[in-house]
């Protein structure tokens, strides 16, 4: 299982998006204050997020309470300032993926702090970053493809009619 962390996340659709990302891949989701939205039971309802009962959904006040919560060793930062592309990481069962917040990342002194694991989404120069629910999605699928989709075969399989008309027609 892989841990999704955002850092102050911003933009509610943004969320929404990576939680339902969370909810297929049986990710945990964390969430660090403040946020720039509401969670509560009733917004959730309202939103239509259907989803959101499939999502471990963990909160917390602030990093230091994330980690002094939970015994952190494999964790990996999303970063447009990472010198290695994400590519080069290699992850683990039960690692943890940090995303920071959609205006301004995650903070420097994390980023200082763990600098030997900070990756990157390759893109051309001038391209500020891509969204947020984007780059969660890449990396988590590529995490996932590196534990060989663990609980997640055999899911969404064809029924055998389509299946025979899918292969007929090849």
């Amino acid at each position: 299982m892989l841990n999704i962390v955002l850092v102050e996340p911003e933009i509610p659709m943004n969320t929404g998006n990576i939680a339902r990302t969370c909810a297929a891949t049986r990710s945990r989701l964390h969430l660090i204050r403040p946020l720039g939205f509401d969670i509560s039971d009733k917004a959730v309802k309202r939103a239509g997020l259907d989803y959101w009962p499939m999502v471990d959904v963990h909160v917390y006040d602030s990093l230091d309470d994330l980690f002094e919560t939970h015994e952190i060793s494999d964790l990996w930062l999303a970063t447009t300032k990472a010198p290695q592309d994400y590519t080069h990481a290699q992850f683990r069962d039960d690692c943890w993926l940090f995303f920071g917040k959609e205006t301004a990342g995650l903070p420097a002194w994390f980023r200082e702090a763990h600098a030997q694991r900070c990756i990157r989404i390759p893109m051309r120069p001038d391209a500020r970053s891509l969204n947020l629910a984007n780059s969660v999605a890449i990396l988590t699928y590529e995490a996932l493809r590196q534990l060989d989709f663990p609980h997640l075969k055999g899911e969404g399989e064809m029924d055998p009619a389509t299946l025979a008309a899918a292969t007929h027609n090849k």
